[in-house]
């Protein structure tokens, strides 16, 4: 299973970014996916969160101008972000928590995508 995160970038203070993370291989049952941030000497800390019946959870920080979204038909998760702050400056990571065909689970990363935001 691969996870292809793309839709990184700069922009400045106020402006949006649209992430995608498409995920590919054999899954047999997505359970929760999301997206997690991390600056260089932090903790990786989840951003927002999705699951398969549409719950969603977002970080404090970034409520009411992160939407996570999903489209199962595309096996893709969605991070749009508006009004963005210079602290939202990080390596965004895509994460997937899926079941393969015997009923394990297993967590899944994509590599980072880089978002920088300008004062």
């Amino acid at each position: 299973v691969q996870l292809q995160a793309s839709g990184g970038g700069l922009v400045q203070a106020g402006g949006s970014l649209r992430l995608s993370c498409a995920a590919s291989g054999s899954i047999f049952s997505v359970n929760s996916a999301g997206w997690y941030r991390q600056v260089p000497g932090k903790r990786r800390e989840l951003v927002a969160a999705i699951t398969s019946g549409g719950t969603t959870n977002y970080a404090d920080s970034v409520k009411g101008r992160f939407t996570i979204s999903r489209d199962s038909a595309k096996n893709t998760v969605y991070l749009q972000m508006n009004s963005l702050k210079p602290e939202d400056t990080a390596v965004y990571y895509c994460h997937v928590f899926a079941y393969d065909v015997i009923m394990k689970g297993h967590d899944y990363w994509g590599r980072g995508t880089q978002v920088t935001v300008s004062s």
